[in-house]
């Protein structure tokens, strides 16, 4: 498993907890992106997590190509 789908069952796991506590699942979502993006902002800067946020905004449609992919 990579450290992608890692990231992704270890988030289902703690989604799950968090619910069972009675938390409502997007207020913990938000309340857990926000825990990451301060934990990352001790490692990177500010221009560069703000850049990665803007990416993954943009591309927030499933299923659709990134602007840099190839046919």
């Amino acid at each position: 498993m990579g450290i992608h789908g890692w990231a992704q069952q270890e988030l289902q796991r703690s989604l799950a907890l968090a619910t069972q506590a009675g938390y409502d699942p997007q207020l913990y979502l938000r309340a857990l992106l926000s825990a990451v993006i301060e934990q990352s902002k001790q490692g990177r800067s500010a221009q560069d997590l703000a850049q990665e946020l803007r990416f993954l905004a943009d591309n927030l449609v499933d299923g659709r190509d990134y602007g840099f992919m190839r046919p």
